[in-house]
């Protein structure tokens, strides 16, 4: 499975042949969010332009990603976006039993980084891109592929902005997921942060004398830790989630030089998904009060102690209703529509926010996802394939 793909030569051969050589490609594109995904963009811009497509781009301020909006068909409203992230989380090489940057095809199932998250998808999509263009197709379809997902969705909300902007307006959007094919409509909102806590360095013989920035910053995450009891004790008594609660979670943190050093800085990575906005005013105005209060203390300590939060990414939750044209869609496209929920966040969220009713439906397992030997099992893109081969022809029809 190693070589690129020739755009020129895609309708010569079955979709599922197609679908593997592009995944290959897509794959050894080291699309890692902390590096540049433009050679995966140039890659799907070439397979998209080479089925008739009209393409455009937006870029991040330091013109190292970009995000690519196809539209195949008629530039009128109504049509469908298929949308999927570019970038993927890294690899640690010794981990695997497999080069994760090479798509290896083993029993019935391609490993490689992304391949279920969300290369798979993508694959797909492009494989499907000349029978898209050959249908008489009344209503378009397009292809959005986002940066930074990984990270705080950064990319989406610029492609949804121009989109805005410029039209026309879909009727709904299938965001790739890995869901094994099966139709999600709700999932939990996903903010995230980082804290810096700024104190003051010192000799360790003499701790009174420096701000000690790691013991406010634990007694901060400690805070945190009996917010996020609180939102247990809160769980819906009907909420469809597994866990039920809004969570919160502390991911990282980083301070200090060496044990005799008071450390001056620390920081730390934590997010907060939401089942309801209750829940999200909650958390907002403890953290206000939080951040406050150990503020004055370090402040009482010295002036130039401070506490900073910023914004990573908010990422709103999705609640598709089941009468939803999203929803009316799936059904058409899919034999056994029984919607569901997930707790992680996809970009769903921003779609539906930006007024495109959006459903979640995508080859492979999130359980997958971020782990070592990731894969895509061949028959789940099969499935995949079949489901936008009728979407080529439920929007040919008037």
């Amino acid at each position: 499975m190693a070589g690129r793909a020739d755009p020129g030569t895609t309708t010569a051969r079955p979709p599922l042949d197609d679908t593997l050589s592009l995944l290959t490609d897509l794959v050894a594109c080291r699309s890692v969010t902390r590096y540049s995904n433009l050679d995966l963009v140039h890659l799907a811009q070439q397979v998209l332009e080479a089925a008739g497509a009209t393409c455009t781009r937006t870029f991040d301020p330091l013109l190292g990603k970009a995000n690519l909006f196809a539209t195949i068909g008629p530039h009128v409203d109504g049509g469908v976006v298929l949308s999927g992230h570019t970038d993927v989380v890294p690899a640690n090489d010794d981990a695997w039993e497999t080069p994760p940057f090479v798509a290896t095809l083993r029993d019935g199932r391609v490993h490689g980084r992304g391949t279920t998250d969300m290369k798979g998808f993508i694959a797909c999509v492009l494989a499907m891109a000349p029978t898209f263009a050959a249908a008489d197709l009344q209503r378009p379809v397009h292809v959005a592929l986002t940066f930074d997902e990984e990270v705080g969705c950064q990319g989406a909300p610029l492609l949804l902005e121009e989109l805005g902007r410029t039209g026309p307006r879909p009727a709904a959007a299938i965001i790739g997921e890995p869901t094994m094919m099966q139709v999600v409509v709700g999932h939990k909102g996903c903010y995230e942060y980082t804290t810096t806590i700024t104190g003051v360095a010192g000799h360790g013989s003499a701790p009174s004398r420096g701000v000690n920035a790691i013991w406010h910053a634990a007694r901060y995450v400690m805070r945190l830790h009996d917010l996020a009891d609180e939102l247990r004790d809160r769980a819906p008594a009907d909420s469809p989630f597994d866990p039920p609660e809004s969570t919160l979670s502390i991911g990282t943190i980083h301070g200090g030089q060496a044990r005799n050093v008071v450390p001056g800085n620390c920081s730390f990575d934590w997010e907060f998904r939401p089942v309801n906005d209750a829940d999200a005013a909650l958390v907002a105005e403890a953290v206000v009060r939080i951040e406050q209060e150990e503020s004055d203390r370090l402040q009482a300590l010295h002036p130039h102690a401070a506490i900073l939060t910023t914004s990573d990414g908010e990422v709103g939750g999705l609640d598709t209703p089941l009468d939803s044209p999203a929803v009316a869609l799936t059904r058409r496209l899919l034999d056994d529509v029984t919607p569901g929920v997930v707790p992680y966040n996809t970009e769903a969220g921003l779609f539906q926010a930006a007024g495109i009713p959006s459903v979640v439906c995508g080859p492979g397992s999130i359980d997958v996802a971020h782990r070592p030997d990731e894969y895509v099992p061949v028959d789940q893109l099969a499935a995949c394939l079949a489901m936008l081969d009728r979407l080529a022809a439920d929007l040919s029809t008037p």
